[in-house]
């Protein structure tokens, strides 16, 4: 009989440990996404895309030319202040020479230096628009998206294409009020996805000092009622990661000294 109750004894305790250790692997953390601060890169006049030198997904480096815009406009521009110039240049020679000899008045030299300077200025903005005509990645990256190709009109200041610098990655979460003394900014946290490393960490860099009673994206149907915290942090691995992806978020759980960044 005492043999008896003591299996049955143990058996419970497995089954208590069972139901503990599946409670443990259900916790699906909090839940997030993966969100990126994006470039964009646009010409400062409309124009026609003649040229587009990468496409999703390439990498590029600060200065590596990205695209060309018509610059028809911009050549022709530059000619004629070119010749404005020329002939505000002679004018200024004309009236230098009159006034050493005496012929010429200090009035008419002030104005010929005057017109001339205004010339220069002018073949300057001529000579940085015509240059502007040229897109240049601004930072290093990963070509995120394109949104005009080759033979369409760009609009002024309407971006041609965005670049996703590795930096500007970060991982958006929510958490309920009840949890939020847990976290302060500086804290470290394990980051999961699927089939993703083992070893993704990052840092809290921001915490919302308002709560909203439903993040714009769900991703668990737990935390729908729930008052809760925007909390952002950056990746420590951010390649290993892509804009959209669903994370889970760990706080409180050991990370070995080899995965901290």
């Amino acid at each position: 009989m005492t043999s008896s109750r003591t299996t049955t004894f143990l058996t419970v305790l497995a089954l208590v440990a069972m139901l503990a250790g599946c409670k443990e692997r259900r916790d699906p953390g909090f839940q997030g996404w993966v969100e990126a601060d994006m470039i964009f890169v646009s010409p400062d006049e409309s124009g026609r895309v003649t040229k587009l030198n990468v496409r999703e997904g390439d990498e590029v480096k600060p200065g590596t030319q990205i695209y060309a815009v018509d610059d028809d406009l911009q050549k022709a521009d530059l000619n004629q202040n070119n010749a404005t110039l020329a002939n505000a240049q002679q004018t200024y020679d004309r009236a230098a020479s009159l006034s050493k000899t005496g012929s010429g008045t200090q009035a008419s030299l002030d104005s010929a230096i005057s017109a001339l300077r205004v010339a220069e200025a002018r073949v300057n903005t001529s000579q940085t628009r015509l240059a502007r005509r040229n897109g240049f990645a601004p930072v290093a990256g990963t070509i995120q998206q394109i949104y005009f190709r080759e033979g369409e009109m760009v609009p002024a200041q309407r971006p041609v294409l965005s670049i996703m610098p590795p930096g500007n990655m970060k991982l958006r979460f929510f958490v309920p009020e009840t949890e939020l003394p847990k976290l302060a900014i500086g804290d470290e946290v394990k980051v999961t996805c699927d089939n993703c490393a083992s070893d993704l960490t990052a840092k809290i860099y921001f915490i919302a000092t308002s709560a909203e009673y439903t993040p714009p994206v769900i991703y668990s149907l737990d935390e729908r009622n729930k008052l809760v915290y925007l909390i952002q942090a950056r990746p420590n691995k951010p390649d290993s990661l892509r804009v959209g992806q669903p994370i889970s978020v760990f706080v409180n759980v050991p990370i070995p000294v080899a995965d901290k960044r």
